[in-house]
Formats: C-alpha cells, structure tokens, sequence
C-alpha cells in the first residue's frame, strides 16, 4: 500500500472519541525535524520534541530484544522513564551492536538535546532507527540539534514525523479530542515502522503526547494496556527489532485530571487503545511492500496456546504470501495450526475466511468458492480459527494482524544497505 487507507475495520470507534488535526500536538508540547546529514539522500533524519511544562509525566515500554541498540539502554539505565520532558530521535543508522562507542554517542545525543530542550539530562529520550552495526556519528545529530532548537513549534509535526522516518511510505499521525467529565482533552501521536516488524513489540518508534493530567501511574498503566492491544499485535516479516521504542508524555496543560480507577480513566484508555491501534495497523499497511493486511483471530483453551498459534500463522510465509495473490488456499493455514501444536493430534481445529466456513473438526467442508475468492480479494481479510475446548470452559481469545509477502518486499531488503 502506498498510501493509509480510509479506515481500519478492527480500530473500534467511541461516542466520545473525536478525530482532531494530527498536524499540531497536543497543548504543552513542541517538535522540529531536521537534516543532519546521517540520511545519504540528505533528507530530514533528527527530530525533537519537547514537553514545556515541569510536571509533565511519561511511561515508556521497549523491545524484548536481548541485542539492546544503544539509544534504548542510555534511556532505560540514564533517564527517569516517569518525568520524561523531552526526546531526540535520528533515523538513518540504528547506533545498534555498536559496542561502547555507540553508547558514548547516544548519551551525547541525549546531553545536547537536554540543552536544546532545557531539560535536565534524565529527563530526556533517546531513540534511533536505521541500518544495525554502523557507527553513529554524533557530531552530526549535535550540530542538527542546534539549529533545531529555532524550528520547535507545536505545529512541527510533519517535520518531526520525517525525520523519524526510514522505509516509510507514508507519515503516521494520528490526533483525537477525547470528551471527558472535566472537559475535552487531546491525544496526538507519531510513529514509524515498515519492516522487521513482529508481534512481541513491533520494530518501530512511536511518541505520543496529550494535554490531560495524568499520574505516573496511570500513564504507565495505560500504556501498556494498550502496547499489549496493538503494537505486541502485529507482524509483517516476523523479525524482532533492536530498537523499539513507545513513549506516552502528558502535559496535563489542558487541566482535566484524570482520576485513576474512574470513568474517565476508562473513556481517555478507549481513545489511546484507537490511537495506537491505528499506528499499529498503518504499520502494518505500510509493510514493506505490502498490498494487503490480514487478522488471525483464534479461540482456544488457553490464552498462550492461541496467540501461539495466532503467530504462526501470521508469520507463515505461505500464509502471508496467499494473502498477497488473494489465493483462498485455507490448507496454508491449516498447516501452519499444525506447525504450532506438534503432537496435538487428532486436532480438531476449525477455519473461517471472511465469515466463509472452510473446515471444522478437523477437515474440510463444503462452501461457496466463489464467495470465498471474492471474499479474500479485500485490502482487509480476515482469518479466524478455533481450538478445542473442553466443555463448560470458557474460550481465550488472541488476535494478531499482519501483511502479505510480495516482490517488493524481497527488492526492498535486498536492497537495503546498497
């Protein structure tokens, strides 16, 4: 897909969640993009973005990776994660398996942005994506950084999503105004991710800011609620990233409290749920080359045993390369249910494509081909498959979404560095 689609059929949709312009932050925040000369094409590749007020408090979650790029170990051992107030980012070189001199450079990206930002030094992020294994100039992003500080403005969006950016092929904002008891509040957040994308958090970065007063608590409650329901959800090549950062900054700048525990915990959860379920599936719909998103959805017995198989099936090259010639072949995935539960047999699994019932107990059943072709033929296709369960018990639920395989995910990494 070169461009995002209208809409995604699995965001759901809330009375009192409103889209806003995604163009301008929330109150309280400021962002600039711009180029440092890391990007060989000599386009945007260092962004800021800087929380005004002192009382701003954060959450943050990363990759699961046991190779930490050095931008993520600087933040989680330099910086206080809870009253975070600003980020730098560069995109163009990862700063990953870089030894002790990328760490050196990632802490001197997060020194010159505490200047630029006038913020104490824990108090900010750093963030890198790019190439792995490349040494990261650090000169570059210091020089950058002093002419971003004039560019810092509230409506920096554009240029800070660019920056950010690698094999993106379209920017990802999203805003929303969030009706609550108090008042209206607003979410806007950036993200980035094309490729070495997997559930188990998704290679990306992505910064989200809202104007409402949170506690520390309930920000990091929040986040990661709402990680575990969109980023841990995704896959389009079923490779784990060095790099993956998300990050939640509130300013409290419109001056409605968000009580935790209360109704309007719940409804602002709901908004921030819809916002990176979007990011995540633009990540999805941007996947290297992709044409075409799929959700697994399994029930089973156990929770662990169906987003297994949830996995498997999104991460199946013939699964994922079926969805991208809108082949209806439903014994891919059959397979790949089986890969997941060696020994499990008989297993008497059951499959439907698009609400079309192609197998139960087991095997294969009569259906409507023609319905199924036309079904699967969707930008948005749907996959759900069903486990046993014993009876009286209650079904666990795991959904995953992920993108097709075509030729130009295959050109674009073999590309990649050259």
């Amino acid at each position: 897909m070169n461009a995002r689609p209208e809409s995604y059929r699995w965001v759901p949709q809330f009375d009192h969640v409103t889209p806003s312009d995604a163009s301008t932050l929330a109150a309280g925040f400021r962002a600039a993009g711009v180029a440092g000369g890391i990007k060989a094409d000599g386009s945007m590749d260092v962004a800021i973005l800087v929380a005004d007020a002192p009382e701003t408090v954060s959450a943050a979650r990363f990759t699961r990776s046991a190779v930490l790029a050095a931008p993520v170990q600087v933040t989680k051992e330099r910086a206080k994660l809870d009253t975070l107030r600003a980020v730098v980012a560069n995109s163009g070189n990862a700063n990953a398996a870089t030894g002790n001199r990328g760490l050196d450079e990632a802490a001197r990206m997060q020194g010159a942005a505490s200047m630029v930002a006038g913020v104490p030094v824990e108090g900010v992020a750093v963030a890198s994506t790019g190439v792995i294994g490349v040494q990261l100039d650090g000169n570059k992003v210091v020089q950058a950084l002093v002419g971003a500080r004039a560019e810092l403005r509230p409506d920096g969006v554009a240029d800070f999503t660019a920056a950010i950016s690698t094999t993106d092929a379209f920017p990802k904002t999203v805003g929303f105004d969030v009706e609550l008891t108090g008042g209206t509040v607003r979410i806007t957040a950036q993200a980035k991710g094309a490729g070495m994308i997997r559930p188990g958090f998704a290679t990306m970065l992505c910064f989200v800011q809202t104007d409402a007063k949170l506690s520390a608590e309930t920000a990091d409650l929040l986040l990661g609620v709402c990680v575990k329901r969109s980023f841990d959800r995704i896959s389009v090549d079923g490779q784990l990233s060095t790099n993956d950062t998300a990050i939640l900054m509130a300013s409290g700048a419109s001056g409605v409290e968000v009580a935790p525990e209360s109704e309007d915990e719940l409804r602002f959860g709901e908004a921030l749920d819809a916002a990176l379920r979007t990011l995540a599936l633009d990540m999805v719909a941007d996947g290297e080359g992709a044409t075409r998103i799929g959700r697994v959805v399994v029930n089973g017995a156990d929770l662990a045993e169906a987003e297994h198989v949830a996995r498997e099936v999104a991460n199946s090259p013939l699964v994922k390369t079926a969805l991208f010639g809108q082949d209806p072949n439903w014994g891919r995935i059959a397979q790949a249910v089986g890969a997941a539960l060696p020994g499990r047999h008989p297993l008497a699994f059951g499959i439907d494509i698009e609400g079309v019932a192609v197998a139960r107990g087991g095997q294969g059943i009569s259906f409507d081909e023609h319905a199924l072709i036309e079904a699967v033929g969707g930008d948005q296709v749907e996959y759900a498959i069903t486990l046993p369960v014993p009876d009286g018990a209650l079904p666990a639920e795991a959904e995953v979404f992920f993108s097709d395989f075509g030729y130009e995910y295959v050109r674009i990494n073999a590309e990649y560095t050259t």
